[in-house]
């Protein structure tokens, strides 16, 4: 084959570049129309129209924050904090953090005092260092009166000292005879009626 049938295969670069030429089945001329509208590494990409700044309109969009800038290099408070970190902060604050030890204890009763007293006593409140416990019989109230002061150590080493100074031990409720929202001062009680 001769130079001349091997330049009639190949176009020529400026044959290709031309508008005139016909739409490639190779897919070349898509690859040279995307390389000349590439941006070259290094310089700075072009902008349409749409997005360049209008006269007289501030540069930066304001960010909430005193300052009303962009959050800078260094973390501050406008920066997304971590959630462990913000509750910590807003128990602290607050100063929910007793209360939320003596409920986590309430919701471990059985495991800080034991299952067999956990199986038969429920704590009730905890104020002013007045553990109130109320048992599901007289017989486990008499036991956990004998143990208070074994259940006041206990939960000082979960709550801290001195936050347990006294347990009060209620036996189980006994059943009203109360009906209705009026009642008789000295009124006899559910007796009999008929004899």
């Amino acid at each position: 084959m001769s130079t001349d049938d091997e330049a009639d295969k190949t176009p020529s670069k400026t044959a290709a570049e031309s508008p005139d030429e016909s739409h490639r089945t190779d897919g070349l001329d898509l690859a040279r129309a995307m390389m000349r509208g590439a941006v070259v590494p290094g310089a700075p990409a072009a902008r349409s129209n749409r997005w360049k700044r209008k006269p007289g309109s501030p540069t930066q969009r304001a960010r909430r924050g005193s300052e009303g800038g962009m959050s800078g290099a260094y973390p501050d408070d406008r920066d997304p904090q971590l959630l462990g970190g913000e509750i910590s902060r807003l128990v602290g604050q607050r100063g929910w953090g007793l209360d939320l030890q003596v409920r986590g204890v309430f919701a471990r009763w059985t495991e800080v005092v034991g299952a067999e007293i956990g199986a038969h006593s429920v704590p009730e409140t905890l104020t002013d260092g007045v553990l109130v416990v109320r048992t599901d019989s007289s017989a486990w109230a008499t036991q956990l009166k004998l143990l208070a002061p074994t259940l006041v150590k206990r939960l000082n080493t979960e709550l801290g000292d001195g936050t347990v100074t006294v347990v009060e031990v209620l036996g189980p409720n006994a059943p009203s005879w109360k009906h209705g929202a009026r009642g008789l001062r000295d009124g006899r009680g559910p007796r009999d009626t008929y004899g």
